[in-house]
């Protein structure tokens, strides 16, 4: 088994993406580019949600849960948006074995978020996703016991100007995951993944090859 030597990139890394409400895939495109060439990228749309086509067998939480989990097929690192932290959450809690990193960006899933500041999404929401699913505006399994159970590498990644999730979000989530840490990004909105690719790739980047398990290996 090869050993894993910090900063050199291992060809064998593998990146699972993770959209949030809008259930676009392509809102990660622009950080993958940002990633070495060498690593294999995997971007997830949601049926259903905002643009996306529907597929009937997609009902509910549940139902994006067991489509990540398929694509799942080996050691990966997950990067998830918004309410995807709910799915990469599980994932990471599920499967240890498998995910090998957890990097959460605008994370308003899985906590009461307007106990600690975030606004109501679901009106800007729906006015721009008028044929989205509409379970997606009840569904929210409270994670906020599970969280100190995580056990990989975590990277919380918050804009500093993010009114749906705030940074208050990102303290509250770092106090309680054991091996979690923090970075509030300058100016950043709720879509710094996709505003801030020259940012947020490098962070990731770093985040991924410094932690142990890099490349699927420990």
């Amino acid at each position: 088994m090869p050993s894993m030597t910090k900063g050199v990139v291992k060809m064998d890394t593998c990146v699972l993406f993770l959209p949030g409400a809008a259930g676009d895939g392509n809102f990660w495109k622009g950080v993958g580019k940002c990633l070495p060439d060498s690593w294999e990228k995997r971007f997830l749309d949601w049926p259903g949600l905002g643009h996306q086509p529907p597929r009937p067998e997609i009902r509910g939480m549940e139902d994006l849960f067991d489509l990540a989990e398929k694509a799942l097929q080996r050691p990966s690192a997950i990067v998830a948006q918004s309410m995807a932290g709910i799915i990469g959450i599980q994932l990471a809690l599920r499967h240890p074995d498998r995910v090998t990193h957890l990097i959460l960006t605008a994370t308003s899933g899985g906590l009461n978020v307007a106990r600690l500041g975030g606004r109501d999404w679901r009106p800007e929401y729906l006015a721009e996703y008028p044929e989205t699913a509409r379970w997606i505006l009840t569904e929210n399994p409270d994670l906020s016991d599970r969280v100190a159970d995580l056990k990989i590498p975590t990277l919380l990644l918050w804009g500093e100007d993010d009114p749906v999730s705030p940074p208050a979000i990102g303290r509250y989530l770092v106090e309680r995951i054991p091996k979690a840490r923090l970075v509030t990004i300058p100016g950043g909105q709720h879509s710094l993944g996709t505003d801030k690719p020259e940012v947020i790739a490098p962070l990731i980047m770093e985040h991924v090859m410094a932690s142990p398990g890099y490349g699927g290996h420990s």
